[in-house]
């Protein structure tokens, strides 16, 4: 996997907290989330992938009005999810 950079970020974990940068990465050249990576891009893991995959398109959708690519990925037996947001041309609000 490649490194943090401005348009990709890599979290252990989902947090909702996680909506400001699927905003921020819609309001800028669009980016890629990473849930189930440390902060060097090693995969760890991330145990909830299933309900994951089902509930963030409709979180994103639901809070911020953005449709968000999630895909399940798997290295090593361990999965993780790639999140893809493109860039909006109108603004994107963060209502939470």
């Amino acid at each position: 996997m490649t490194s943090e950079s401005q348009n990709i970020e890599f979290k252990v974990s989902w947090r909702d907290e996680y909506l400001k940068w699927i905003c921020g990465f819609a309001n800028a050249n669009g980016g890629k989330l990473y849930i189930g990576s440390d902060d060097k891009g090693k995969v760890i893991g991330v145990d909830n992938h299933k309900k994951l995959l089902e509930d963030l398109p409709n979180k994103f959708r639901d809070i911020l009005g953005v449709y968000a690519e999630v895909n399940l990925q798997e290295e090593m037996d361990n999965y993780y999810l790639e999140i893809i947001v493109p860039r909006y041309d109108v603004p994107i609000f963060c209502k939470r």
